[in-house]
């Protein structure tokens, strides 16, 4: 054993983890189950929630405070006192989906500040292969002036953090782990092996490791595509898509994706970030691309169907209402970054729909203030049409006659993630 990992287990060297969101808290609070840590991230009122064992991101209860070595700050000098950095800020993209590195490349400029020599700095953003060494280490390097890899070490764990998920958590998902040199890929290694439960898997180079993560999220998206542009064709030929997937899921070797609205800070953001990377090479990533052109256009097909149904029944849509049923980017969390529901929603307003969004989950203040809609407490009238958009509990308990007390007319029923009965139904539509 290096004698640092030691040092980490009798606590006197300390861990910090900076960025303290779905992927860096949970990460901070297993860590200080077991070292001193210190969480850092710059925005305080989240930082004040945390001091008091509030999860700002409603994944964790107070249980999850219980029994942690944290110090829980917003002032980048206390990183100082730390010898082993994470950094797990999110990566996204910009209004032309390009990669926008600001929150890593400002996290890093964070820690550069507090390094020292004989500090490790291990990243576990979602980036391209080569951001680590080509973008994130020169910062380090120009701003500490210190050496990289004699006189600090780095190295990149991709996170795996699943949201709302209760069974595949933190400890129990399998991690990829990786560093600049031998050295560094033990000392990385024995650090998350305190914590991580399910294993590792040391990748022989910190690109392999950005790659793996990277291609984790572009394979479902682009195999997501692919039943979206059935579901599409599906439609047009009048059979029922679901029932397709059933059938030919009979066959051994068959995968059973699902098509839907694909969005989140994962799928729907990562492939992106391969393109970009293939661009800058040389490459033209057509079936990466083709995916999500694909799966960027189901808002609009489904807000089409809709526009469509109400006209068959003889209703205009300018003076339609329609009910939308959940907006946050998966069943049962209270995150809406890139909700693909945001879109469909924008895509029915285009078509002057009166449209109402309620979920049980989301935040009424930051729905408005990231994407200018209101959500409602309550549905308010009667229907048109009512979308179940977002699959949560609380909504796939409701009944027929739950929903119909909803409608104006005969319930039509659009259930995109395919949740409900059909038979249920006399006016149903579903992806």
């Amino acid at each position: 054993m290096f004698p640092i990992i030691q040092s980490f287990a009798n606590k006197e060297k300390v861990i910090s983890v900076t960025g303290l969101g779905y992927v860096g808290l949970p990460l901070a609070l297993e860590f200080a189950k077991h070292f001193k840590v210190i969480g850092f991230d710059i925005n305080k009122a989240r930082v004040e929630l945390m001091k008091k064992g509030v999860d700002p991101s409603k994944e964790l209860d107070d249980s999850a405070f219980k029994d942690c070595d944290i110090e829980f700050t917003s002032d980048v000098e206390d990183l100082k006192k730390a010898h082993f950095h994470i950094i797990g800020v999110p990566t996204d993209i910009d209004e032309n989906k390009v990669p926008n590195l600001n929150p890593l490349l400002g996290a890093t400029k964070s820690v550069a500040s507090a390094l020292k020599k004989g500090d490790y700095v291990v990243y576990e953003s979602t980036v391209y292969p080569g951001c680590t060494e080509e973008d994130c280490v020169p910062i380090l390097e120009s701003l500490s002036g210190l050496e990289k890899g004699t006189d600090f070490k780095f190295g990149y764990s991709p996170e795996r953090i699943v949201p709302g998920d209760k069974v595949k958590t933190l400890t129990n998902i399998l991690k990829i782990v990786s560093g600049n040199d031998q050295e560094a890929l033990e000392v990385i290694s024995a650090i998350y092996g305190t914590i991580i439960q399910a294993g590792l898997h040391k990748a022989e180079s910190i690109k392999v490791a950005e790659a793996a993560k990277v291609i984790e999220n572009t394979q479902r998206d682009i195999n997501i595509s692919l039943m979206n542009e059935l579901a599409i064709i599906f439609d047009k030929i009048g059979i029922d898509t679901k029932a397709v997937i059933e059938a030919a899921g009979t066959k051994w070797n068959f995968h059973k994706y699902q098509p839907g609205l694909v969005g989140g800070h994962c799928i729907s953001v990562d492939p992106f970030y391969l393109m970009h990377k293939a661009k800058q090479l040389g490459v033209d990533p057509q079936v990466i691309a083709a995916g999500r052109r694909v799966n960027d256009f189901i808002p609009s097909f489904i807000a089409k169907r809709v526009v469509q149904a109400l006209i068959e029944q003889e209703k205009n849509p300018g003076k339609s209402k329609v009910l939308v049923m959940g907006i946050t980017f998966k069943e049962d969390v209270s995150d809406i970054r890139n909700s693909k529901v945001v879109d469909l929603v924008k895509e029915l307003m285009d078509y002057s729909i009166d449209v109402h969004v309620i979920d049980p989950h989301g935040c009424p203040n930051e729905l408005s203030h990231e994407y200018g809609i209101t959500l409602m407490e309550e549905p308010v009238g009667e229907y048109d049409i009512i979308i179940l958009a977002v699959g949560h509990k609380k909504y796939i308990q409701m009944t027929a006659e739950d929903f119909q007390k909803l409608s104006k007319d005969e319930i039509f029923m659009f259930d995109i993630k395919g949740c409900l009965k059909p038979s249920e139904f006399k006016n149903y539509w579903r992806l």
